[in-house]
This record gives C-alpha cells, structure tokens and sequence, in this order.
C-alpha cells in the first residue's frame, strides 16, 4: 500500500526552539537547526520525532528496526541506508509535493560519525574509542516540521492523515512530560592533551610534512567533563551563544548530539552538489577597529589560502568521482560567526545520472577539511597522533529525503554527551609554515563557545 504526503501550514515560529521544545525527550527527537534568528545565513529549521525505521551501526554490524523486525546485517552502512531509504520511499509516495520547494519531504535524519571511515579505508586501530558510541545512527521518518523564515511559513508533512488535526489544534499534545533534571557539569573540564604533548604530536606532524608523507594534517585535542541532566537545556545555550547555520540538536539512545557547525559538507537539491569547506581562522574582538584587522589579516594570509585551496582541490577531486562540471564559484570568502570569522570557499557540481546522494557522501567521507592532504595518509597520523578517537566529531549529520536530496554539516563546534560525560573537540590544519603556538591557540579560539556553555552550567 501507498501512502500519499499530506501537508499542512502552522503558525510561523521566527524561533523554532520553541516548537521543538515539547519533542525534545522524545525517542530520535531530532532537530536541525538554522540558528535563527540569531543567525541569519540558514533558511529551513526541520524538526522530527519517532522515525519508523532506525539503523544503528556498531562496528561491521548494522542493526535495522522498523516496526517490530530487526535485522542485522554487515552490509555496507551507506548501502542498506540507501536500501531502507528507497523501499520507504516506495511506500511513502511524496512525488506531488515538488512544486512546494521544501527541503524535506520525510526520509533520513542522523549522523554519520568520523570513525565509520573505517567500513571505507585500512585504517589503523590506534586511538583510544572512550565513547563507545555507534559508528552511524539514522532514523528514518514518516513526517517532520520544516520552518521557512524566508517565507515565514511552517508546514507539517506527514503520511498519516490523523496527524494533521493533532497537530492543528496543539503542537505541544505530543510531547512527553516534563520532569527532566536540570543540566550540570560536575567537574572540571579536561583536555586530552597537555600543552607539551600537542607539542610533541605538532613536531611529528611537521616531520612527516618534511618527508612528503602529507601537505596538511588536522590535529585536534578533546575536551571532556562530567556532567548530568537534561542536555537541552544547554543546547539552548549553546545556539544562544554560538549561533550557527548548521547547527542540530539529535537525542538519541544513550548519546546526545549538540552542534553548532557553521560548516556545510554536502547538499544535494536536484543533481546539483555543493560543498563549503572552512579553511582559516581568526578570533572575533570586541574592538571595531582589531576585528576588521582580523578580516583583513585572515583574507590577506599567504598561509591560510595555501590552505584553503588545498582542501578545495581535494573536494573537487572526491566530487569528480560521482559528479561531472566540478567548479569553483567562490574562493577565499570571509564568514563570521558568534567567536570567530572564517575563510570558506564553495565548490559546486553535477551528480552522475547513475549516482544517488549517498554514493556522493561516501565517496567523499569524511570532509578532507578536517582530515588534511592527502586525506588516507593524513587520517592515518591522526590516528597515530590523537589519544582518542574523534567518534561524532569532524563526521556529519543532516537529512537524506525520499526525493534524493540532502544537506549535512561537518560535526565542528560539537558537544557529544554519553556515559555521563560530555565531550568536545577543536584543532586545527597543521602546514609548513604553522606555528606551535598559534595553533595550539586556534583550538582554544574555535572552542570558546563550548567552554562558555559548560562554564555556565559548571558546579
């Protein structure tokens, strides 16, 4: 049996946090966020609860759970996701809903964590997983609330038409109670690295740059602490901080997902590919007159555009494989962000008639701009370099939809929590001429706002 897309308007939410707000506890509550209106660079907030169908990747084992089946398979994860994806599509038909321009016509939502590179290249087993979380977690959903604030429009689309009253006449009916222990962070905040090890693992790093083992690597420290309560709360905190277009809040079994990216990885609208790598950054100041030096500094800087166009190429070349009319239409922009301004560049290109979104997204997982260049060998010394595995971290969340499209982030400016504890991560690409100093600095510049969070909810 077919089901057709049923779709209806709702009151305009100019802050989406507040229509999510009542789905927040729910199970795979999910919620990927534009910022608005602190920021205003996104257009599309999308928010989604209870899929019909889960994919839970666990080293060569994917669980998939739809209604009461559960099947395991060490299949391809990219793979039995398209899989899934196609056979609900097939159910859920939402072919008379292009005319409306919507981002998300009900599909997938999740992340796919930096470590499920390992199902895709030999990889060494070095790292320290001390989140022990899966490599992969997508829900696949019968309907969603997708908030436009270029039209100021919200819309319900579903493939059940008892929802559509439901959700006309209260929203807040669906959500579960109340009750939810206030967040706190109940230690201090520890770094997996002491100043003189960064040293130590940036002077290897600049010695396989001698040898030409690599042209760039990203080396990042992880922050963790422990914490308890309702993680939510200081995601709201979070985005009221650190405002970003690329931002998501995913509650899932036993892992809580608080991002606020400013980075795009892919979107796919239609069969056209973009991707907007960030390379180079300077930390926003108060003072007018220092914060334009800073633009100024990062636009002008040999180094950070030797960077940048060096994991443009590397996109343009992992684009090529499933994409014709590769381009470059913007190169060495400046981005500013709630802490930091950025120098992001745009790539563009066709998808192959043969491909789907998820062939684009494994051939080009993880982002090369947090890996560095060559991406294999640079993902080899991280792993040899980092005490920890970067689990979430420098992966990708967002939305595949039953029509073929999709957007995800690059996970940056991520708080993962689990087990208690809560985790972030911040680095940096390290090249020739990087300096130890400035770029054990960089981190800390790229996690202030995640330490401003935890600080204000510290014990």
């Amino acid at each position: 049996m077919q089901l057709n897309a049923v779709l209806h308007s709702l009151p305009y939410f100019s802050d989406s946090a507040a229509l999510f707000a009542p789905f927040s506890a729910q199970s795979w509550a999910v919620f990927l966020d534009s910022g608005h209106p602190r920021s205003t660079q996104g257009r599309y907030d999308i928010i989604a609860a209870n899929p019909v169908c889960t994919l839970v990747t666990h080293g060569d084992h994917t669980t998939i759970t739809c209604a009461n089946e559960v099947i395991v398979s060490n299949e391809n994860p990219f793979d039995l996701l398209q899989s899934e994806l196609t056979r609900h599509g097939e159910i859920f038909n939402s072919s008379h809903l292009v005319e409306f321009d919507l981002p998300f016509v009900g599909g997938a939502i999740g992340y796919f964590s930096y470590d499920l590179a390992r199902r895709l290249e030999a990889l060494p087993n070095l790292a320290e997983d001390a989140e022990a979380i899966p490599e992969m977690m997508v829900g696949i959903y019968d309907w969603a609330l997708i908030v436009d604030h270029e039209t100021k429009q919200t819309f319900l689309i579903c493939y059940d038409d008892a929802r559509i009253e439901n959700f006309k006449a209260q929203p807040a009916r669906h959500s579960s109670k109340g009750g939810e222990k206030e967040f706190s962070v109940t230690s201090e905040i520890n770094a997996n690295f002491s100043q003189h090890g960064y040293a130590q693992a940036f002077q290897k790093i600049k010695h396989y740059l001698k040898e030409g083992d690599c042209y760039q690597v990203n080396l990042t420290q992880r922050f963790s602490a422990t914490c308890e309560g309702d993680t939510w709360q200081a995601y709201q905190a979070l985005r009221e901080i650190n405002a970003a277009p690329f931002s998501a809040y995913l509650n899932l079994p036993d892992v809580k997902i608080l991002s606020s990216s400013p980075e795009r990885f892919l979107k796919l609208t239609g069969r056209h590919v973009e991707t907007k790598p960030i390379k180079g950054t300077r930390p926003r100041k108060i003072n007018e007159i220092e914060n334009d030096a800073q633009i100024t500094d990062l636009k002008t800087s040999p180094k950070d555009r030797a960077e940048n166009v060096m994991i443009v190429d590397l996109l343009r070349n992992d684009i090529s494989k499933v994409c014709q009319k590769v381009r470059v239409p913007k190169l060495f922009e400046i981005e500013s962000y709630s802490t930091v301004h950025h120098l992001v560049s745009t790539v563009t290109g066709e998808l192959n008639a043969n491909q789907h979104a998820l062939d684009l997204l494994q051939h080009c997982f993880p982002g090369g701009s947090i890996t560095g260049a060559p991406k294999i060998r640079a993902m080899q010394v991280i792993e040899e370099l980092e005490p920890n595995r970067r689990g979430v971290y420098c992966g990708a969340m967002g939305y595949i939809d039953f029509n073929g499209n999709m957007d995800t982030n690059i996970a940056i400016r991520t708080l993962v929590q689990s087990h208690d504890t809560i985790r972030f991560w911040a680095g940096g690409g390290i090249v020739n001429d990087s300096k130890v100093e400035d770029e054990y600095q960089e981190s800390f510049d790229k996690a202030a706002a995640m330490f401003q969070v935890l600080k204000r909810f510290q014990k």
